[in-house]
């Protein structure tokens, strides 16, 4: 069916709960284009560990934003705003519904919400500082740090994610003011329908260990040598995600894949719960379905209706 102007559907969940599968037949069904809002498949040759769609469910549909950028070339959150911008415009012009699918809840509410990073011109100098004291303290220790003069704004930055805790704090030190108060929306461009899909928790853990091992059965070991035989760093932000800085460490000789996969599991939960903090299910906003009780079908029909409903009141209009 032809989809109003402007309109797009997003598609939310934690990692693991089958966001992928529920996509593709989302997008089959109503002519979409698939947008990812997942930070991690962003990179060439990070597949195995970032549960990367494959080749085949990649040729399903049209899907945008994924292996876009080298591990050692980190995206910011405002080139993510400016390309998916760019890309659901053209998504519109071809006539085509943007679905816009993933996990990383600041990405997404950044398109949903219009959000406006702080105008803060870099300070190098200030930068350069901070890089050198998180190589000396570690990125965990600085992000304490930043909770201090900043607790909302570390309560949304992942503690992995040095490059974001250094511009938060470079923020904070040339301005004098939090970088949390210094984020302002716009009003959002589109005409949004959110969909969470969600698991029991148990469930969800247990497919959460169930995609670890087959990573490890797929080649996650192969896969992390490769990019660390390319020259990519351990160091990088990009390799610091999980499942990669675990399984460096076992290249290494400084952890089994035994306790690799025990960190992983451990991590992931964590994130999980990281995730659950971003999208809750008592937000009215969202159209919550549960994986375990309800058919992909069942999403397809909401999002029929709801484009059929902004038709109706178009032409009324």
């Amino acid at each position: 069916m032809p989809s109003p102007n402007n309109v797009l559907v997003v598609l939310i969940g934690p990692t693991a709960v089958g966001k992928t599968e529920t996509a593709l037949r989302v997008a089959e069904e109503l002519d979409a284009e698939i947008v990812s809002a997942d930070s991690r498949l962003f990179y060439r040759g990070m597949d195995i560990g970032t549960a990367k769609p494959s080749a085949a469910e990649l040729q399903r549909v049209p899907h945008h934003l994924i292996d876009v950028s080298n591990p050692d070339q980190p995206w910011s959150l405002t080139l993510y705003q400016q390309k998916a911008a760019e890309v659901i415009a053209g998504i519109h012009a071809r006539g085509r519904l943007p679905l816009l699918v993933g996990g990383t809840g600041q990405y997404i509410k950044a398109v949903v919400e219009g959000w406006q990073p702080p105008a803060q011109v870099p300070d190098p100098r200030l930068r350069s500082v901070l890089e050198r004291l998180a190589d000396a303290i570690g990125g965990d220790e600085l992000h304490r740090r930043l909770a201090v003069v900043d607790p909302q704004a570390a309560q949304v930055i992942d503690a992995r994610n040095v490059r974001r805790t250094i511009r938060a704090l470079e923020v904070v030190l040339h301005s004098g003011r939090r970088f949390s108060e210094q984020r302002t929306k716009a009003p959002s461009p589109y005409r949004v329908l959110q969909i969470g899909l969600t698991r029991p928790r148990d469930e969800l853990y247990a497919r959460v260990d169930a995609r670890i091992d087959a990573m490890f059965e797929g080649g996650l070991l192969d896969e992390v040598r490769g990019l660390l035989e390319k020259g990519y760093s351990r160091k990088l932000n990009t390799l610091s995600a999980i499942g990669y800085r675990e399984t460096a460490a076992v290249l290494a000789g400084e952890m089994s894949v035994e306790e690799a996969k025990t960190a992983m599991r451990r991590l992931t939960r964590r994130y999980v719960r990281q995730q659950g903090a971003w999208f809750r299910e008592e937000d009215p906003t969202i159209h919550w379905f549960s994986v375990s009780e309800q058919t992909p079908e069942q999403v397809v029909g909401l999002i029929r209706a709801w484009l059929e409903s902004l038709s109706s009141s178009d032409e009324e209009g």
